[in-house]
């Protein structure tokens, strides 16, 4: 049988599959990056070690987390946590919560993603009434929406989109 070998299948999975961990550690470097420049340098503190244990969790190599925690601690570029308020399909409130290099180019990506798929940008606070903060740091909706089919649709469009955006590490929705 011509063309038809056990690696040409296993490389199209392993691809698949190496592709999503590139993703997810990247995500996991920023975040541990960001928590070692919050506390200033200092690898012990209480937010660092939740950071490289939740890293740990989601099977990072230790050689990745040193490489992460030495990177944080020396010069480079100076990433900062960003939050976005937005309105998606239907007026659900929406939160989206990253880490990016560029406060511009983030805005604009997130603000044409939006536009693309039903939703909008809105000014600080004017999402942020609909959730609370729960004690793990999550934010929980206060009062959920019930959805159409049709905007429950575009609203799982809009969040895909944003989950494979790259600065984007926690996307919070009041839509039930």
């Amino acid at each position: 049988m011509a063309g038809h070998s056990k690696w040409a299948k296993l490389k199209h999975t392993k691809g698949k599959t190496d592709t999503q961990k590139a993703k997810l550690f990247s995500k996991l470097v920023r975040f541990i990056t960001i928590e070692v420049k919050k506390t200033k340098g200092d690898t012990t503190a209480p937010g660092v070690r939740a950071a490289v244990e939740k890293a740990r969790a989601a099977n990072m190599p230790s050689d990745n987390i040193e490489r992460a925690l030495s990177k944080a601690s020396g010069e480079g570029a100076e990433l900062e946590q960003v939050i976005y308020e937005a309105y998606g399909p239907g007026g659900c409130a929406l939160i989206v919560e990253g880490y990016t290099d560029s406060r511009n180019r983030t805005s604009q990506e997130l603000k044409r993603l939006f536009s693309l798929n039903g939703g909008s940008l809105a000014n600080p606070g004017a999402a942020l009434w609909a959730f609370s903060k729960t004690a793990e740091g999550t934010l929980e909706a206060l009062s959920p929406i019930e959805l159409s089919d049709e905007d429950s649709q575009k609203l799982a469009t809009l969040v895909e989109a944003l989950e494979e955006h790259d600065d984007v590490n926690e996307i919070y929705t009041n839509a039930a």
